[in-house]
């Protein structure tokens, strides 16, 4: 069967600093040919190596009609200028892209709208270029109202629009306007929680439709419950291109696997952090399993804490407070819950404390924590906030309800029951 996306040896050229060609006056052309022979010098067609960008190289890829395929990579990997090309919006530098399907995108918010018309009459306009008729257009009217919410500004010109009302308006006549290919950038971003959760559950009534999707997105939750396959984008190339779970999971070993101090150490215990009292050696994360693995929701791990004890006789206990990235205390614990050192004094010497973090715990999000050195269980000696940080990742697999991060601080798999009382 004929795919119904083949993109071959695609490639993109950005001249940096170069705008594109506009109305010139016979002055600029002028000053324009009088600079031509000293630019000779700086290579092929006056620029220079430095001044080349590449956002897209040697991309190659098929999609089958239907297909529902998340497109990944950090910012600047040429995710969007993808799809820009794809829209026709920009055109290759060499390569070929082959479309077999009307085409509708999502990549701004308002791209293709009118900010003149109103909501009312952009409706119509986008169904036209999307190649819609009359007749389609307002069998589908309603609905597209009725999601965008926005009954009361239909008649309203869309330059008045918030951006949050753009998208709204945006997504709902791409989304039901039966493009056979949909193609949408991580604009969703601009809708409050509620919108996002709405918008993702219609785009998983879009994949389930047969229709084809490629979705643009730093959400690896939405990439995995929405999309069966995704292609990973790195400075312009195609990384990998396979199951979504097993591209994923590859894209955050590499983004979160070496980013972010995972330990911390002071060898010289005169000037390692701390007092008279007590010096801090090291803190290190340690990952239950294969440490080259993102730390999941699924993982269990420990916190390790080495510290020099330096009074004879002290009975010494750490604290630790657990913050989220939104500086949330997400929980509080101690070592004194270790009865084996609870009541007894400590030597002198060095110690290691461990918190062993199960599992099934924290939610998705990065961390860190301060540590607090307790004296006689009433006292704080010292105080450190840590530079040691980590991520927490979401790889689980859900239906098609719900795609963002779910709500609160911790995620604990609880235990129900539920039982039948008799009948009504």
């Amino acid at each position: 069967m004929q795919p119904i996306i083949r993109v071959e040896n695609l490639a993109k050229e950005y001249r940096l600093g170069k705008r594109d060609a506009a109305y010139g006056t016979l002055r600029e052309s002028i000053v324009d040919a009088m600079r031509t022979p000293l630019k000779r010098w700086r290579g092929r067609n006056g620029v220079s190596a430095s001044e080349i960008l590449w956002a897209l190289k040697h991309v190659d890829f098929t999609v089958e009609r239907g297909e529902v395929i998340g497109v990944i990579g950090r910012n600047g990997a040429g995710k969007s200028t993808l799809l820009k090309i794809l829209s026709r919006i920009t055109e290759p530098t060499t390569g070929s892209v082959k479309l077999y399907g009307r085409v509708a995108s999502l990549l701004e918010v308002g791209t293709g709208f009118h900010p003149e018309l109103t909501g009312r009459e952009n409706i119509f306009l986008n169904g036209a270029i999307l190649g819609m008729r009359k007749a389609e257009i307002e069998r589908k009217f309603d609905e597209i109202v009725a999601f965008a919410e926005l009954e009361k500004f239909l008649d309203t010109p869309v330059k008045r629009y918030s951006s949050g009302m753009y998208m709204r308006l945006a997504f709902a006549v791409a989304s039901h306007l039966e493009p056979e290919i949909l193609l949408i950038d991580e604009v969703l971003a601009v809708g409050d929680a509620a919108f996002q959760k709405k918008c993702l559950g219609k785009m998983g009534d879009v994949a389930r439709e047969g229709r084809t999707v490629l979705f643009v997105s730093h959400n690896m939750v939405a990439i995995q419950s929405l999309c069966r396959r995704a292609l990973w984008l790195d400075r312009g190339e195609v990384v990998e291109n396979g199951a979504a779970g097993a591209v994923v999971t590859n894209y955050l070993n590499k983004s979160f696997g070496g980013t972010g101090a995972t330990e911390e150490i002071w060898d010289d215990i005169a000037t390692a952090p701390g007092n008279d009292l007590v010096r801090l050696h090291a803190i290190r994360i340690r990952a239950d399993g294969d440490s080259s693995e993102p730390l999941t929701m699924k993982t269990p791990f420990t916190i390790e804490i080495e510290f020099w004890n330096l009074v004879p006789e002290a009975q010494l206990h750490l604290a630790l407070h657990l913050f989220t990235e939104h500086e949330i205390i997400a929980f509080t614990t101690g070592s004194g819950r270790d009865l084996t050192w609870s009541e007894r004094p400590l030597s002198r010497g060095l110690f290691r404390s461990v918190c062993r973090i199960p599992g099934q715990l924290l939610n998705a999000g990065r961390h860190r924590f301060n540590i607090l050195v307790i004296k006689d269980k009433t006292s704080m000696i010292y105080r450190h906030e840590s530079e040691v940080t980590f991520e927490i990742v979401d790889l689980a697999e859900r239906e098609l309800s719900w795609y963002g991060r779910e709500p609160g601080v911790v995620q604990p798999v609880l235990e129900w029951t539920t039982e039948h009382l008799g009948a009504v």
